[in-house]
């Protein structure tokens, strides 16, 4: 019988706030380019009221929540673990996520006071995407928010690399983990960001564990967490950390370990403009095929040509119908 969600996602909860700068701009300010970089309130409020592009769409955003996001716009079902503060952008951030057909543990619940995290986006003209992230309330995402009952009811979950960086995440997450794999829930993790691989290198190992089923990571990811020197060496260290995997090679495609073979996925070219939420649509669109009857080749075909319509646009998300004529096109 099937599952009530697709994917259960656990993660950050963040209010997006994207914006075009220039080269000039991050090193005027001394931002680290390409790379996301846990800041205080203070700060994005200076960068934000430095940049002269102030045109922005606020997005309920989070690396995660992007992902289960993913998945309900191609017509599966998902479920979302988060901390918002009950706050104007809390506010928004639940109502987004509703809208975009994603139940979440906040749903008619009442929540702390305090201020809800935002992800300043900054949106390079090579398309790289940069980000300062003011984590605020989700600072504190623990046990509490794992909801046991949804996990159990999941064919996956999918947890953020991020949670990483934070005691109370780990916890949540590691809790996670053992309550899917004690009900036979599998488990897939993303390995989010080279600079939170190097920094939290040990906890990503811990939280691994001896394997996990689906891992996720771009080449770059690939090799920090290995400590290799190539994609090649990183995807054989990897057959030692997860029953299955997909590395995002970018403008190459990727490439898919579905447990016996490597399976290439060709790249569909486009003009990026934008790579923010490529990972995250990638990880959605392939989590949605797989629960949905499709094989690990036609998943990442899906999953290849999501991505490269989310880098031809700005914003991490497809409007919901460039979900729906995707998939009509693969068909």
């Amino acid at each position: 019988m099937k599952k009530k969600y697709d994917v259960y996602g656990i993660g950050n909860a963040l209010v997006d706030l994207e914006l075009k700068v220039n080269d000039q701009f991050l090193y005027d300010h001394d931002v680290k380019k390409g790379l996301m970089t846990l800041v205080d309130e203070d700060t994005q409020f200076r960068l934000i009221g430095a940049i002269e592009d102030q045109s922005f769409e606020r997005k309920s955003g989070g690396s995660a929540a992007n992902t289960v996001i993913a998945v309900s716009q191609f017509g599966g079902s998902s479920f979302y673990s988060c901390k918002v503060a009950s706050d104007e952008y809390g506010d928004f951030y639940l109502k987004d996520m509703n809208d975009a057909g994603v139940n979440t543990n906040l749903d008619g619940k009442e929540r702390e006071e305090g201020v809800t995290g935002k992800c300043l986006v900054m949106v390079t003209p090579d398309a790289d995407r940069t980000m300062n992230t003011f984590l605020g309330a989700t600072t504190d995402i623990s046990e509490k928010e794992v909801d046991e009952y949804a996990i159990k009811d999941s064919e996956y979950i999918y947890l953020e690399g991020y949670l990483t960086a934070s005691v109370t995440g780990m916890k949540a997450a590691k809790l996670a983990k053992k309550i899917a794999e004690e009900n036979n829930v599998k488990t897939s993790i993303t390995l989010s960001d080279p600079s939170i691989i190097q920094a939290f290198r040990d906890n990503f190992v811990d939280l691994i564990g001896a394997s996990v089923d689906l891992l996720f990571c771009n080449e770059e990811e690939a090799m920090a967490f290995t400590q290799t020197g190539d994609v090649l060496e990183a995807r054989e260290a990897l057959k030692k950390e997860a029953r299955q995997f997909v590395i995002t090679l970018g403008k190459n495609g990727a490439m898919i370990y579905d447990g016996e073979t490597f399976i290439d996925i060709e790249p569909y070219n486009v003009e990026a403009i934008d790579t923010n939420g490529a990972g995250d649509m990638y990880a959605g669109a392939f989590l949605y095929g797989i629960t949905n009857g499709m094989t690990m080749a036609g998943a990442g075909k899906l999953a290849s040509l999501a991505g490269s319509k989310v880098v031809s646009q700005y914003g991490p998300r497809l409007p919901w119908h460039d979900a729906q004529a995707i998939l009509r096109e693969l068909r």
